[in-house]
C-alpha cells in the first residue's frame, strides 16, 4: 500500500469518526485528536484538518433541518415574531464564542490541544453531566413539546425552541466557550449549558444543532482563509475524504440522537466518558 493510500484510509477513518461523535456529546475534537495521535495521521496542519471536516457534519445537520431552516429564514426575513425571536437568541448564543474564539483561538490551540487536557475534560465534563442529570424528572409533562419525552425536565421552562428567552440563549452560549478546550464537547456544553438554563432536553438539543451551524461554518471558513496557504495538494486530498465521510456518518448519527433523546437522558454518554478518559489516562502513563 502506498504511502498517499495509506494517509487517504486514515483520513476516512476521522471523518467516519467525527460524523458520529459531533452531535453527541463526547468530544469530537477529543476523539480527533486521540485517535489521529494513535493511527499517527500525519496533515500539513492537523488543528486544520480537524476544523474543516467539522465542516461535513454541519453540512449533514442542516440537510436534516433543511425545512425548519428555511421556515426560520423566511419568517426572520418577513417579520414573524416567533422566528424574528429565534434568530435573535441564535445570535446571541454564537457571539461569545465568536469573540472569545477570535481573539484566544491560537492560544487555545498552543496549549489545550494535547491527550492530557482531553482526559481531564472528558471526565470531568462527565460528572458534570451526571450532577445535571440528576436533577430530571423522568415522567412525561404536561408542557407543549412534553408529551412525547418520557425524560422531560421538571424545572424546565422551555419546552419548544420558540419558548426559549434571551437570557437562556445567552447562557447556552457562555457554556459554548467552554467547548474551544478539547475533550469538553460543543453539542455536550451547549446542550447541558441549556438545561441548567431552563431549556428541556430535546429542545437544547434541537438548539445546539442550530447553533452548530454559525459556530462550526465559522470555524471553517475563519481557519481555511488563515491556514489555505499552507495546505499542500496532499492536505487537500485528505481533508476532502474525511469532509465527506464526516457528511455522510453524521446525517446518520443527527436523526439517531433526535429519536434517542425523546425518551431517554445522557447518563450512557456520561459514563462513557468517564470510561473512555480513564482509559486515555492510562494509555498515557504506559506508553
Amino acid at each position: 500500500m502506498t504511502e498517499n493510500a495509506l494517509y487517504l484510509i486514515k483520513a476516512f477513518i476521522l471523518g467516519i469518526l467525527e460524523g458520529l461523535t459531533e452531535f453527541i456529546p463526547v468530544s469530537s475534537t477529543g476523539h480527533l485528536i486521540l485517535v489521529g495521535d494513535w493511527i499517527n495521521f500525519q496533515s500539513g496542519d492537523g488543528k486544520v484538518f480537524e476544523v474543516v471536516i467539522q465542516l461535513g457534519s454541519i453540512l449533514a445537520v442542516m440537510w436534516v433541518f433543511r425545512a425548519r431552516l428555511m421556515q426560520l429564514i423566511r419568517g426572520a426575513l418577513t417579520g414573524v415574531p416567533s422566528e424574528v425571536a429565534f434568530a435573535r437568541n441564535l445570535i446571541i448564543a454564537f457571539l461569545p464564542a465568536a469573540v472569545i474564539g477570535a481573539i484566544f483561538i491560537k492560544t487555545i490551540k498552543s496549549v489545550f490541544y494535547h491527550p492530557g487536557v482531553v482526559v481531564v475534560t472528558l471526565v470531568l465534563g462527565g460528572l458534570i453531566m451526571l450532577y445535571v442529570e440528576r436533577k430530571t424528572h423522568h415522567t412525561p409533562g404536561d408542557q407543549p413539546g412534553a408529551a412525547d419525552d418520557t425524560a422531560s425536565d421538571e424545572r424546565a421552562s422551555a419546552y419548544t425552541l420558540e419558548q426559549i428567552t434571551w437570557k437562556q440563549a445567552l447562557g447556552v452560549g457562555v457554556a459554548q466557550c467552554f467547548a474551544m478546550i478539547p475533550g469538553t464537547s460543543r453539542s455536550g456544553a451547549t446542550i447541558i449549558g441549556g438545561m441548567i438554563a431552563g431549556i428541556q432536553r430535546k429542545t437544547a438539543t434541537e438548539f445546539s444543532f442550530f447553533l452548530a451551524m454559525p459556530t462550526m461554518l465559522g470555524a471553517a471558513v475563519f481557519d481555511m482563509y488563515k491556514n489555505f496557504g499552507a495546505l499542500t495538494q496532499h492536505d487537500l486530498s485528505g481533508i476532502a475524504v474525511g469532509f465527506i465521510a464526516a457528511f455522510l456518518s453524521a446525517m446518520v448519527v443527527v436523526r439517531a440522537v433526535l429519536r434517542f433523546v425523546a425518551n431517554h437522558t445522557y447518563r450512557v454518554f456520561a459514563w462513557y466518558r468517564i470510561v473512555f478518559g480513564a482509559v486515555v489516562a492510562a494509555w498515557i502513563f504506559t506508553r
